[in-house]
C-alpha cells in the first residue's frame, strides 16, 4: 500500500498562523523573495479574505488595494457576477477540459473578444497567462511573415514575460541574465519613430515588432499619439507585423478597452490577459487579423501546428471572461476608470506641485498611474546631497521602498512597485474604485509626504528596528 505522506488539508493551509507560512515559504519556495518581503515589512501580512476594493488581514484589518495585482483585478476582488457565475458552473458539473470536441465556452468568449475588438482583429487564441499570449503571438507572427523574416524588433524597457521568446523581446538584462535567448532580435527606442524606421530600413528581416501600449515594467511610460500613428504607418510600409502587447494595459486599465484606441490605431495582433480572469482565474489571449491567421495555421495541414493547449479555454476559466466581459460593460467599469484616473491623476500633480522635491513627475492614462520619486540624493538639504549623490545608484528605489512600507504599516494602504525604474510607485487598482477611494488614497499618500524625507526614512527605520 502507497504510504501517505504528511500532506497539509485545504483546512490546515487557512489556519496557518503568519509565522509558519513565513517558515514554509523560506524551506520550499522562495528563500530570495522572503528577503525583500522582510524589508518592506509585508511579510508580516496574510490574507484572510477580500472584497471590491480591499484585503482583510489576519487581524481583521481592511487594506486598500492600489497595487490591483499588477493591473489584474479589474472588477475588484470577488464580484459577486462572477462568483455566481463560477458556483452555476460547478454545482451544474460542467466540463473544464474538452480538448477532445468544441467548447461552447472557449467558443461563445471568442465571439466575445472579437465583438469588442476594432477593425479586422477576429481570430482568437486562448492561453493560461500573459507570457504564453505573447509567446503564441510570436509564433504566429513569424509563421506568417515567413523564415526570410523572423527578426522581432521589441523596445527598449520593455517587458513581454519571462518564457522564452517573451522574454528574449523583454529589454532587462536582470530577467535575462544566464539564460540562451533567441538569436533573431533588434531593439529600438521606445516612443522614437527614426529609430524603429531606420531598424526597419537596415534590416529586412525584421516581420515582426512587439510593444507594450503602455510601458508597466518600465514604470508607467507613455507614447504620443504621433508616436503610435507612425508605428502603424512604419508597419504598413515595410511589411511589419505589429503585435500590441496589452497584458497590463488592456481590458479597460486606460479608460478605453484597449490602450491603442485612445490613438486612433489598429495593431494587426493583440495580447490580453491579467484582468481578462476576473481575478479569479488564470486566462489570456491573443487576438489576430484572420488574414494573419488563416496564412499561418489556415489550411488543415498546418491548423494544428500551434493548436490549443491542454489548459487552453478550460471551461470555468472562459465562463469567468466571459462574465468578466459583461460585468466591465453593464458596470460601466471603462467609464469610471477613465474618470477615476483623471481624478486620482489631477489630485496626485496637486501634491506634486506641493512636494516638487520629493515627486518627480506623475504620470498614466485611465487607472494605470505612476508616481516617480527624485533620487534620493535630490531630496535632501546641499550639504547631504553631494554626498548621498555618489549613492543613488545603489540607493534607487529606497524612498519607493520606505513610502510603500509606511503607506501598508501605518495607513492601512498597498502600493506596487516597479522593476527597471525603481523610483517609481505604481498605482492599478480595481476599475471599481469609487470618489471616496481615490480621495482616501490621495489623503493617506499627502499626509506621508507631509512629513518629509527625514521623518520618513527615520519613521521606516523605528518600525524595521522593532520588528
Amino acid at each position: 500500500m502507497t504510504a501517505r505522506p504528511e500532506l497539509l488539508s485545504v483546512e490546515a493551509a487557512k489556519a496557518l498562523p503568519v509565522d509558519e507560512v513565513r517558515k514554509l515559504f523560506e524551506r520550499h519556495l522562495n528563500p530570495g523573495q522572503l528577503h525583500f518581503l522582510k524589508l518592506l515589512g509585508f511579510d508580516q501580512v496574510l490574507v484572510r479574505r477580500a472584497e471590491g476594493m480591499y484585503y482583510t488581514d489576519q487581524n481583521e484589518r481592511q487594506i486598500l488595494d492600489f497595487f490591483g495585482g499588477f493591473g489584474s483585478v479589474a472588477c475588484g476582488h470577488n464580484h459577486p457576477r462572477i462568483l455566481a457565475a463560477r458556483k452555476r458552473f460547478q454545482d451544474e458539473q460542467r466540463h473544464e477540459i474538452c480538448i477532445a470536441f468544441m467548447s461552447q465556452y472557449a467558443t461563445a468568449l471568442a465571439h466575445n473578444l472579437a465583438a469588442i475588438a476594432p477593425g479586422e482583429l477576429e481570430t482568437v487564441f486562448l492561453t493560461n497567462c500573459g507570457s504564453v499570449a505573447n509567446e503564441a503571438a510570436l509564433k504566429l507572427a513569424e509563421r506568417c511573415a515567413g523564415p526570410k523574416r523572423s527578426t522581432v524588433a521589441y523596445a527598449t524597457n520593455s517587458f513581454h514575460g519571462k518564457t522564452r521568446a517573451a522574454l528574449s523581446v523583454t529589454d532587462s538584462e536582470f530577467y535575462q541574465s544566464g539564460f540562451t535567448l533567441l538569436p533573431n532580435r533588434r531593439r529600438v527606442r521606445f516612443g522614437d519613430l527614426d529609430s524603429l524606421e531606420e531598424a526597419f530600413k537596415s534590416d529586412p528581416s525584421i516581420g515582426t515588432f512587439i510593444v507594450e501600449t503602455v510601458q508597466g515594467g518600465a514604470g508607467i511610460v507613455l507614447a504620443p499619439e504621433s508616436y503610435w500613428q507612425g508605428v502603424r504607418a512604419l508597419c504598413d510600409k515595410h511589411g511589419v507585423i505589429w503585435l500590441a502587447d496589452e497584458v497590463q494595459c488592456g481590458v479597460g486599465r486606460t479608460g478605453r478597452f484597449f490602450a491603442f484606441e485612445h490613438y486612433g490605431v489598429v495593431p494587426d495582433i493583440v495580447t490580453l490577459a491579467k484582468s481578462l480572469g476576473g481575478g479569479k482565474t488564470a486566462i489570456g489571449a491573443y487576438i489576430a487579423r484572420r488574414d494573419i491567421h488563416m496564412k499561418a495555421y489556415g489550411p488543415h495541414k498546418t491548423a494544428l501546428i500551434h493548436g490549443p493547449a491542454t489548459f487552453s479555454g478550460m471551461g470555468e476559466g472562459c465562463i469567468t471572461a466571459i462574465e468578466t466581459l459583461n460585468v466591465l460593460y453593464d458596470e460601466g467599469l471603462i467609464d469610471n476608470s477613465a474618470a477615476m484616473g483623471a481624478r486620482l491623476l489631477a489630485g496626485l500633480q496637486r501634491l506634486q506641485q506641493q512636494h516638487p522635491r520629493l515627486i518627480k513627475e506623475v504620470r498614466g492614462l485611465g487607472l494605470m498611474v505612476g508616481i516617480e520619486f527624485h533620487d534620493l540624493s535630490e531630496t535632501l538639504p546641499f550639504g547631504m546631497k553631494q554626498m548621498v549623490s555618489l549613492l543613488d545608484d545603489k540607493l534607487k528605489g529606497s524612498l519607493c521602498g520606505f513610502v510603500g512600507t509606511l503607506l501598508l504599516r501605518d495607513y492601512d494602504t498597498l502600493v506596487a512597485f516597479t522593476e527597471y525604474n525603481r523610483n517609481v510607485i505604481r498605482l492599478e487598482p480595481p476599475l471599481v474604485a469609487k470618489a471616496e477611494h481615490v480621495d482616501a488614497f490621495l489623503a493617506v499618500f499627502g499626509e506621508l509626504l507631509e512629513l518629509g524625507v527625514t521623518k520618513i526614512v527615520s519613521r521606516y527605520a523605528r518600525g524595521a528596528i522593532a520588528a
